[in-house]
């Protein structure tokens, strides 16, 4: 019944999944099997609970039911978003389900990680002892936030180079610095996609198959474009750094966003062919 009513949640236009105890437990149970299978791996990093649950702050933005219809719409009534204090509740718990030696006995050098719900801001006193450190019950929490141009824009960031630039260095810093006094953290989503590489505003990030009409042909020569990629990217880096690590968004599209109308732009998306186009800088 997803948990956030993305195109890329489980079923778009619903999100009734924290309204189903049966289907909560459900995932519980999920957590705790990927615990006992991989838990002892050595490439495992660590679990994150769930992947973006859409909460009342993110929920007005994200516009669900508008920008993701129902196939059933008698199946998406009652769709809302998820309450933070809810959520709150629910992190704690599968993070003693995971870590319970009798159900998923996650050993402790393996992270639990849990998503900001688009509001990092939240989380300043979660999992907080009497002293304001981490209670001695936690151990190993890390804090993942996805953080997107296209997500800016709708915050209302100018849709131009200086305004990304300024919009990285005077937001996304500060507030991942800031939280990294509480939490480990992560970016894990972000990339280099913005509308003035797509040469039309996507509107958060829709695409022809959300029914935006994309650029007809390119706006940008080789040399602008990667001039703006490589500007924020190298923005989006160092911001970046101030938190524990980061994960591109993604490494491969299956999408030919070269011969395919509609998709201009949306080839930053694709880390290999930022390298491939020299608009990602490559660490020494």
């Amino acid at each position: 019944m997803s948990q956030n009513g993305f195109d890329n949640g489980g079923i778009s236009g619903v999100c009734k999944w924290a309204q189903l105890p049966d289907e909560v437990e459900f995932v519980l149970s999920v957590l705790e099997r990927l615990a006992k299978r991989y838990g002892h791996r050595q490439a495992l990093m660590g679990i994150e609970i769930i992947n973006e649950p859409n909460t009342t702050t993110s929920w007005p933005m994200m516009n669900v039911t508008e920008r993701y219809k129902a196939v059933d719409p008698e199946l998406a009534e009652g769709t809302g978003p998820i309450a933070f204090d809810w959520l709150k509740d629910f992190y704690v718990t599968a993070y003693h389900r995971l870590r319970d030696a009798d159900k998923g006995a996650l050993p402790t050098d393996k992270a639990v990680v849990f998503h900001d719900g688009f509001d990092i801001e939240q989380w300043k006193d979660f999992m907080r002892g009497s002293d304001g450190r981490l209670a001695p019950e936690f151990e190993n929490v890390v804090l993942d936030t996805h953080q997107y141009l296209m997500t800016a824009e709708m915050m209302g960031c100018p849709q131009t180079v200086e305004g990304y630039d300024d919009f990285v260095r005077n937001t996304y810093a500060p507030m991942i610095a800031e939280m990294s006094e509480y939490f480990p953290v992560i970016v894990g989503e972000w990339c280099l996609f913005n509308s003035v590489g797509c040469g039309v505003d996507p509107h958060g990030g829709q695409s022809v198959l959300n029914g935006e009409e994309g650029a007809q042909a390119e706006t940008l020569t080789a040399e602008q474009k990667r001039s703006l990629y490589q500007g924020v990217a190298e923005s989006q880096l160092a911001a970046w750094s101030k938190g524990s690590g980061f994960y591109y968004w993604n490494y491969k599209l299956l999408t030919d966003t070269v011969n395919t109308p509609g998709w201009i732009g949306w080839d930053a998306w694709d880390l290999g062919r930022c390298i491939a186009q020299d608009w990602f800088p490559l660490q020494k």
